[in-house]
């Protein structure tokens, strides 16, 4: 494929007029020579950004059972409503007047998301699930700090917990104190009990985990932890599973965060935008942004405010019996798949899974030399996406599988035979290391890629 600048035959446009703002930079940020910048007609350029869209799969082209990720069909009516030029043609520093929609959008946003996560207050600010898990552990930090609780330096964090649970902790200047799982995947009750103490400063914890799993010990577990004087923190990526049915607020947990470009169908993918909304009890409402002994801002005035704005029309539209439906079906299709593949796949854990689950190339890989990678790029020549690969770390040579509510039995079918076709290709012999041969790039060489990348034309 022909990059924008190799297209670059001299052409200028007319459509862009000469910029109403302006502003007088000092010398020193002004370059030295003009930027270098392709000109291309309107023709080469939709087909340059037509070609890039081809050579993309995203779940407009097909199956994409991305584990914890939740890469379900985005409603159009969503896109529709954000591009209302009340919505889109605004700016955060108008009159207040000027935009008394936009405002009671994100008021009665708020209002939903306390409800369905069982909280009493919420800030829209963060721009992602990592970003809301730094924001949460600074209303811990707060806290603790504001009781003159200094002691408390140390998150405890399950081994199954998203990568990104300890990477936060240690952000914001915590110590991680990592447990190990019990057998049936659950969070390990004994070795919670050992890891509290009086250093403790909170739990961070998945419900479902990323097993797949819905730990029946919840309230155990977060009673464990409020009796040592710590908090407990919801990582919410996974309540696609659970809206409607169950509530973070209710299972004895004090912050949340949710991901809007999960569970609330706006776009996800492609480096954003996201958004991951935190809520918390109300004694925890004064150290949000917009409370009165405030962190501190996260992100500039009112966080992604388009993907607020679809997350909205998505909850508007299902309503709550709609919600609760999304996540049953979530739940159906998943274990609907578990069962027909676990004739031939080892699944992890014991009976029902959530709106995902995981299974074991272990014994494929010993038996054939086809490991969850190989096997991972062949689906890419069947036309599926690869599910999430080699996580949670605790399960060796494990594929995520997440197949979302919006796929249809058919679908389902359909995958599932290629799923089993490829195993029974590999336990005949065929070869998957240079797999995938029929897409766009084939198999890279991906330790060289690493050492060596390749960062600009």
């Amino acid at each position: 494929m022909t990059t924008i600048f190799e297209r670059d035959n001299g052409a200028e446009n007319e459509y862009l007029g000469e910029c109403e703002v302006s502003y007088k930079l000092d010398n020193k940020y002004c370059r030295d020579k003009k930027l270098k910048l392709p000109g291309v007609s309107e023709g080469e350029l939709c087909r340059h950004y037509t070609q890039l869209a081809d050579n993309t799969y995203g779940v407009n082209n097909g199956f994409y059972p991305l584990g914890s990720c939740t890469m379900k069909y985005n409603p159009k009516i969503n896109e529709k409503v954000a591009a209302l030029e009340g919505f889109s043609d605004i700016h955060p520093l108008q009159p207040k007047s000027t935009t008394s929609g936009a405002a009671e959008a994100i008021n009665l946003l708020s209002k939903y998301l306390c409800e369905i996560l069982g909280m009493d207050s919420v800030t829209l600010q963060p721009a992602a699930g990592a970003h809301g898990e730094f924001l949460g552990l600074l209303l811990m930090k707060a806290y603790h700090a504001d009781r003159n609780d200094a002691k408390r330096n140390k998150i405890i964090v399950p081994d199954s917990a998203h990568g990104t649970n300890p990477a936060s902790a240690v952000m914001t200047g915590f110590e991680i104190v990592n447990i190990p799982s019990a057998k049936d995947g659950m969070t390990d009750i004994d070795k919670l009990k050992e890891a509290v103490g009086e250093d403790t400063a909170g739990l961070m914890l998945t419900n479902p985990n990323t097993l797949g799993l819905f730990d029946k010990n919840i309230l155990k577990i977060t009673d464990i932890v409020h009796k040592a004087g710590g908090l407990t923190y919801c990582d919410g990526a996974n309540q696609n599973a659970i809206m409607g049915v169950a509530r973070p607020g209710d299972m004895g947990f004090d912050i949340v965060h949710v991901n809007l470009h999960k569970t609330f169908s706006t776009p996800h993918g492609g480096g954003g935008p996201g958004s991951g909304p935190v809520g918390c009890k109300s004694f925890l409402s004064k150290y949000l942004p917009e409370g009165e002994c405030s962190i501190g801002r996260v992100k500039a005035f009112y966080g992604n405010f388009l993907v607020a704005v679809k997350a909205l029309c998505y909850i508007t539209s299902l309503g709550c019996d709609g919600l609760l439906s999304a996540s049953q079906i979530a739940v159906l299709n998943a274990n609907y798949v578990m069962s027909k593949l676990s004739g031939l796949f080892e699944t992890v854990g014991d009976g029902y899974c959530m709106h995902e689950f995981v299974i074991t190339l272990e014994k494929l890989k010993s038996e054939t030399g086809i490991n969850a990678l190989s096997f991972a790029k062949a689906l890419l020549d069947e036309g599926i996406h690869p599910p999430t690969m080699y996580f949670p770390l605790i399960v060796p040579e494990a594929l995520m599988i997440e197949p979302t509510e919006t796929e249809s039995k058919k679908r389902l079918d359909d995958a599932i035979e290629i799923f089993k076709d490829l195993y029974n290709r590999a336990k005949a012999g065929e070869d998957m290391h240079n797999a995938p041969k029929r897409t766009y790039v084939s198999r890279v060489n991906e330790v060289a890629a690493a050492r060596n990348p390749i960062v600009k034309a």
